[in-house]
């Protein structure tokens, strides 16, 4: 797929923004999702890396994140780091070590917490017991008006007995 800005080059970054509820989808490629502000998952964190743990280890990476392959997809760290891309749902597994405190810096959480915000999730709550009200409320309306036509009806069936009561459980149903 050709990047949606430039049209020239291959698209390797799809951006999804939600503004104002208006949902947005781009396909870039690397120069545009650049200029656009949109980099690297992990930034420079391989250099970073490297710089932090360079005088432990020299300057790679440890041992064990350089030989260690994913046994699903044969991805390594280091190709999850350069291209910011995890290559399947084993790999978090299988870097956990290293990927948890970059996920929780980037994202403040390593656990997934939904696609919606809990105003989104408030407000949806608060419009379903809105409608459940207005619906008991319809409800108590409807038997309100029926038990008022009972009462007239027993008024003019001259049914005295059963229009006090009527009466009451109206008067009851009224506050």
């Amino acid at each position: 797929m050709k990047c949606q800005k430039c049209g020239v080059n291959e698209a390797t970054t799809h951006i999804k923004t939600m503004i104002n509820g208006q949902y947005t989808e781009y396909y870039l490629c690397p120069d545009c999702a650049e200029k656009m502000g949109y980099t690297n998952m992990f930034g420079d964190f391989s250099s970073e890396f490297s710089n932090l743990l360079g005088s432990f280890f020299g300057n790679a990476l440890p041992e064990r994140t350089q030989a260690t392959r994913c046994p699903f997809c044969g991805s390594t760290y280091n190709d999850i780091v350069k291209n910011g891309i995890v290559g399947c749902a084993q790999c978090y597994d299988t870097f956990r070590d290293e990927l948890v405190p970059t996920i929780r810096r980037i994202h403040g959480n390593t656990t997934h917490c939904g696609k919606k915000s809990t105003q989104w999730r408030n407000n949806l709550q608060n419009r379903k017991i809105a409608k459940a009200q207005k619906n008991e409320l319809t409800t108590t309306n409807s038997k309100l008006d029926n038990l008022k036509k009972q009462l007239q009806e027993a008024i003019q069936a001259q049914e005295f007995e059963q229009a006090a009561k009527l009466r009451d459980e109206i008067k009851g149903m009224e506050g």
